[in-house]
């Protein structure tokens, strides 16, 4: 079982939401998170004054899979949220050692 964690644009939640239903993946948290890399921070202009946003609007999605989805869950993920700019953002996938459901008691990929 793996952790996919994905740092993705705001606007492309949706349709990334949307496509790893098409492929089965059944669980999503998403969290609003801000950051920055590559992409550092810009200025910007309101009411005559510039100011330099350092942090990023970015979504968070938390998901967890079994070893035999992680591969086309990872493309689904990075086809779909790709625009070619910097800061489409990164995925990252961590080893699980266990998963409780908490209301039946199942665990290992049963609690998935």
């Amino acid at each position: 079982m793996k952790m996919i964690t994905a740092i993705i644009r705001p606007h492309a939640l949706e349709l990334v939401r949307e496509a790893i239903h098409e492929i089965g993946v059944a669980g999503l948290t998403v969290t609003e998170v801000k950051g920055y890399g590559r992409q550092k921070g810009h200025s910007e202009i309101y009411r005559g004054a510039e100011y330099t946003v350092n942090f990023q609007p970015k979504i968070k999605l938390e998901l967890v899979v079994g070893d035999d989805d992680v591969e086309k869950t990872i493309n689904v993920i990075s086809t779909t949220a790709n625009t070619g700019k910097i800061g489409d953002g990164k995925i990252f996938v961590s080893p699980l050692e266990s998963i409780v459901r908490i209301r039946t008691g199942e665990t290992g990929e049963d609690a998935i």
